[in-house]
């Protein structure tokens, strides 16, 4: 199976031993303790989980700095966004060396992780300005992922942590929530040796599920691995609940049996383009995927970004060694009128526009809305069903 980044090994920060996760859990009561943003807490989880593999802990602020500028840490490890402890005041905390940290998104805010403290840092605004134009290539307030990390504060806490827990996501999403070690475990059960990842925050339509078939065949995989964010979204996304059971009842109805994995992990969205569909590729790199599928738009959000922009930095910005896994470019992907079937828009250069089945989100959402059909050429009926109970029970 592919190597983890940067390790031969999975290194994920969970204590799997019982009775030392007791013990910490009760030093943990006693310690001071910071109730982090979402954006610390989905990094807490991600480490504990194994997909930030090799990182112990959050980065510094020389780390974030040159992470943003060029890629890796002050240490040289490939790793394409900062993972930060950023916090507003850490007056609590005094000058504490082991601090609790506690977990914003579950009610009562019970520990998540005990961080070491190595350093307490402040960034300066110049500094917040040059890692967000980095990492999300804008600094406008309208941007949803540079307004989130702009606001989170200035000051870095670093060090490593002991993760204590998986917050919500191994209790709402049981079965779904899976940590990089139980993938890499299951896809070892099934036998998979070449395996393609496919990343999602949306439902899959007609067309998301060809473009898994398309990728499945044209890199002759075992299977495919439908990983689903689980984490904090922008207002007017579908809910992961809801996600998921679309999700699954496609897979059920229209692949092949032990040919799809559909599970998810815990972070929430940054919608940093580019620089986040490399951190994508680090995650699914983690969790045993030799391939992973780069589409258009991905991870992007308005039009902040070149529409391949996600493509074009592992050409332009990535090193060739940086990861062994291999990227699957794909293009814009349609049912075609002409060949009845979904084809990538550049696999059909004498078709128009209007040769396709095209709809926008807003079209889609109005249409589901008002309990009209969409087209069998766009979505499942099965799919649309699960989708349209959704949007009614909202209006």
């Amino acid at each position: 199976m592919i190597k983890p980044h940067g390790s031969d090994t999975l290194m994920p920060l969970y204590i799997e031993d019982e009775a030392l996760r007791k013990e910490l859990e009760k030093e943990a009561e006693g310690l001071p303790y910071i109730i982090v943003n979402s954006a610390a807490a989905s990094n807490a989880v991600m480490l504990g989980a194994g997909y930030f593999t090799p990182l112990k802990g959050f980065m510094t602020a020389n780390d974030a700095v040159s992470v943003a500028n060029n890629m890796r840490t002050s240490e040289g490890l490939f790793w394409p966004t900062p993972v930060l402890n950023l916090v507003q005041d850490v007056s609590v905390i005094d000058d504490a060396k082991r601090i609790a940290l506690r977990d914003p998104n579950v009610e009562g805010n019970p520990v998540l992780a005990i961080q070491d403290i190595e350093s307490i840092e402040e960034l300066t605004d110049e500094q917040i300005n040059n890692i967000t134009e980095k990492v999300y290539r804008t600094t406008d307030p309208e941007h949803i992922g540079a307004a989130t990390f702009m606001s989170l504060g200035k000051t870095v806490l670093s060090g490593p942590i002991q993760v204590l827990n998986y917050s919500y996501f191994s209790e709402e999403f049981k079965g779904t929530f899976k940590t990089a070690g139980e993938i890499r475990d299951e896809i070892a059960e099934r036998g998979w040796n070449t395996v393609v990842g496919f990343q999602t925050r949306n439902p899959m339509h007609r067309a998301h599920e060809e473009l898994c078939k398309m990728a499945k065949e044209a890199v002759n995989a075992d299977g495919v691995l439908i990983h689903m964010l689980l984490g904090k979204l922008k207002k007017g996304d579908i809910p992961a609940p809801v996600r998921d059971a679309a999700i699954r009842k496609m897979v059920e109805v229209y692949f092949p049996p032990n040919s799809v994995m559909v599970t998810g992990y815990g972070f929430d969205m940054l919608y940093a383009g580019p620089r986040e569909g490399v951190l994508h590729a680090v995650f699914r790199q983690n969790c045993g995927c030799t391939h992973f599928i780069i589409g258009r738009d991905h991870a992007g959000v308005g039009d902040y970004y070149g529409a391949f922009d996600a493509q074009t930095i592992f050409d332009d910005e990535v090193p060739a060694d940086a990861l062994e896994i291999e990227i699957f470019r794909a293009d814009h992907t349609a049912y075609s009128k002409k060949l009845n079937k979904v084809v990538m828009m550049r696999d059909a250069p004498d078709h128009e526009k209007e040769d396709f089945v095209l709809l926008s989100g807003t079209k889609v959402r109005a249409m589901l809305a008002a309990g009209e059909d969409l087209p069998k050429e766009f979505a499942r009926p099965e799919v649309a069903k699960i989708l349209m109970e959704y949007y009614q029970s909202i209006n």
